[in-house]
């Protein structure tokens, strides 16, 4: 990977870790990713947290693009996108090969 590559990657996916970043996303993200939408109301249930905290952070992983809402009557259901975190894992998986590069090239050096 590039010096170039390197650098849009890290400015395409910094959203995504920020995202991640925080518990309570992490929470909404394992809940969402089971593959139904969801109201905030059923968000909510169960926690301590507000609706008004909910939507804050289904704002954030909105704007990072994991998430996706619709209305539907009155309500918005949000639903999971789970390209964002296969982007990453492309990413986080070209990263790990460049490591696995550069400890091969230096294991040959030392033992050389």
């Amino acid at each position: 990977m590039s010096q170039r590559s390197h650098s849009r990657g890290l400015r395409v996916h910094a959203p995504v870790f920020a995202a991640l970043g925080d518990e309570t996303r992490l929470l909404l993200v394992a809940k969402l990713s089971e593959g139904r939408p969801y109201s905030i109301s059923e968000l909510t249930r169960g926690s301590s947290l507000t609706r008004q905290a909910i939507t804050k952070h289904l704002r954030v992983l909105e704007s990072a693009g994991m998430v996706r809402h619709a209305h539907t009557g009155r309500e918005s259901l949000f639903a999971f996108n789970p390209q964002p975190i296969l982007e990453l894992k492309e990413y986080l998986d070209l990263v790990s090969e460049q490591w696995d590069q550069a400890l091969a090239r230096l294991k040959t050096f030392v033992e050389d």
